[in-house]
């Protein structure tokens, strides 16, 4: 191995070793970063808090150059990963397979954090005429929560923001928004044997289902060329409803998912399925729906001809793309900044079991952040 991939392979061991899962506190990881980052000679702050479940979670803000809001580079990956498999005993030991680096973490996303660092690390800081930025954050596997805390964050206003997620290395300019919301259906409970007795909640929920399906064809009309698919697409996830077999259903539960695309209001969709959902309850006296919303996360659409946009371009060798799933870009525009999705590694091996990065992505990501560093900040 050459001396950058042995570099970057023993910063990506030591952040591989530590179980950063997004239900665990990540402090150990921060902590890490933390020393690494006063090592290179950068400011550091921590955002700390505490989840629904009452733990402990971070942010990690690293700070080089001059104080100049609105003006530099954020270089954005999140610390926690998703569980793994006991059964996969080496899950938090990096591993080798010819250039494929093995860990849970390794492609989402601590190998980037390795890339990040290392870029840092190798300019020389007193170069910097604008801020760079290094933020490290929590939670982005269940909500992007610690993201959506940067902007409380007074100084951290960047311009630019590369934020590392598996693209293999394309610039991702454009994503659609994730947002959730929960439907309970209420009906009333009798013996199956004398329906009009009740009111099935769970009928009640497949009408409605037929609606949301006609909602989502409506918008489906308004397509938008970028994305595949071109629309804004839905999912109910999980449907919960009956207490038994001879039951007429009182309850239904149901989770729906919708992915807009950037240019449609993310609550649109919702809008028109809860107008469907009152008709439906109306054309049933005994039912009711309630819909309420969990999660609206914008999309993110930085323009094609953005100067980041246009560099990453020229680094990589490779167009400017969009995906369907959700990223940190949003929060990032948020603050005032134009956000690209860039990093080592395959989403499509992303979450699984072996989970790897190639070590050669890991190079060459060194190499573009490096002079990402010095196009927007030297």
């Amino acid at each position: 191995m050459g001396a950058g991939v042995t570099e970057l392979s023993e910063t990506l061991r030591r952040l591989v070793a530590i179980d950063s899962t997004s239900s665990r506190p990540n402090g150990a990881v921060i902590d890490l970063l933390s020393g690494e980052l006063l090592g290179a000679g950068f400011s550091v702050e921590r955002q700390a808090w505490r989840d629904d479940a009452g733990v402990e979670k971070q942010n990690l803000i690293g700070r080089a150059g001059p104080e100049a809001p609105g003006a530099g580079l954020a270089l954005v990956g999140h610390t926690d990963t998703v569980p793994y498999d006991p059964d996969w005993g080496e899950a938090l030991a990096l591993g080798r397979d010819g250039d494929r680096l093995i860990g849970r973490g390794a492609c989402d996303t601590k190998g980037f954090i390795a890339c990040a660092l290392e870029a840092a690390r190798a300019f020389d800081l007193a170069r910097l005429r604008a801020p760079l930025f290094l933020a490290f954050t929590a939670d982005e596997e269940v909500g992007c929560l610690g993201a959506k805390r940067l902007a409380d964050r007074a100084g951290f206003r960047p311009r630019h923001a590369i934020v590392g997620e598996p693209t293999s290395l394309t610039p991702i300019r454009a994503h659609k928004g994730y947002c959730l919301a929960e439907i309970r259906v209420r009906g009333v409970e009798g013996h199956s044997a004398y329906p009009a007795t009740g009111e099935s909640a769970i009928a009640g929920a497949a009408a409605l289902l037929r609606e949301i399906e006609a909602a989502s064809a409506e918008l489906a009309e308004r397509p938008d060329p970028a994305f595949e698919p071109p629309h804004t697409t839905w999912n109910v996830g999980r449907i919960e409803g009956g207490k038994a077999k001879n039951i007429i259903p009182g309850e239904c539960r149901l989770t729906l998912e919708w992915r807009p695309v950037p240019s449609e209001p993310i609550e649109e969709f919702l809008d028109r399925v809860r107008v469907r959902a009152k008709a439906v309850a109306a054309s049933r006296p005994r039912l009711s729906i309630d819909v309420a919303l969990l999660r609206a996360d914008a999309g993110a659409d930085t323009p094609a001809d953005a100067p980041l946009v246009r560099f990453l371009e020229g680094q990589s060798g490779r167009p400017a793309a969009t995906v369907s799933f959700g990223t940190e870009a949003p929060q990032l525009a948020a603050v005032g900044a134009d956000a690209v999705v860039f990093g080592p590694g395959d989403i499509r091996v992303a979450h699984r079991t072996l989970e790897w990065v190639p070590a050669a992505d890991l190079v060459r990501c060194t190499e573009i952040l490096g002079r990402a560093i010095d196009r927007f900040c030297g």
